[in-house]
């Protein structure tokens, strides 16, 4: 019971610090301000949510995870470009309506930016938007750029943002994706190392030429 009351308590002042900063921004937000808001002394707010960035980082995690819930639903059907394409529309359309985007837009960029960039909140929700074939360590980095610089610097014209959408970070992915599956795996070089070694004993001979042996497609 104790525990529900802790987390209700939490939610409340989380809800008020969000209307807070999206009216007065980050600077004209303090931790007063919010204990009158919610009717309670300013230890009840550290002691309940914590200071001041942390009621920040936790008000714009919350708004990206519903953000996200409605962007899962929309792309669960979809794979490789399409998804990625999909979910990144989908994204800038609900970010652009929800209080997240003033709240954010209000915050100095720099600190929101690195706070972003460096979230593993952010990084695994980017990855799941990229969906589960991907295995690359920086895709997620890379669409969380992708989709920070769509929102910071909008086209004024929505079918033309989609048409840039489509028209590059869709065939860029299917790139990405495309070198991935034609790197050689360590199994084909060993497979490569076999065959050259035995066109050598075949031969009698042991010729040091590292290009020496059999042209497999891809080896090289």
């Amino acid at each position: 019971m104790g525990r529900d009351r802790r987390s209700e308590a939490a939610e409340r002042i989380y809800s008020a610090a969000a209307d807070l900063i999206a009216r007065r921004g980050y600077e004209g937000f303090t931790i007063e301000a919010l204990a009158a808001r919610v009717h309670c002394s300013p230890a009840t707010i550290y002691r309940h949510a914590g200071g001041k960035a942390t009621i920040r980082d936790a008000v714009v995690a919350i708004h990206a995870a519903r953000i996200v819930d409605t962007t899962r639903e929309a792309i669960k059907d979809l794979r490789g470009p399409d998804r990625v394409v999909a979910a990144t529309i989908i994204a800038l359309e609900r970010l652009r309506s929800d209080p997240l985007a003033q709240l954010m837009r209000s915050i100095h960029a720099a600190p929101v930016s690195d706070w972003v960039i460096s979230s593993p909140t952010v990084t695994s929700l980017a990855a799941e938007m990229l969906g589960p074939g991907n295995h690359h360590p920086l895709a997620a980095q890379w669409l969380i750029r992708v989709f920070l610089g769509l929102w910071a610097w909008p086209l004024k014209d929505p079918a033309a943002e989609r048409a840039l959408v489509e028209r590059f970070l869709g065939p860029s992915w299917a790139e990405t994706k495309a070198d991935e599956s034609n790197r050689p795996t360590a199994q084909h070089s060993e497979f490569v190392t076999e065959i050259r070694g035995s066109k050598r004993r075949q031969d009698g001979t042991c010729n040091p030429d590292p290009n020496y042996g059999i042209n497999v497609a891809g080896a090289e």
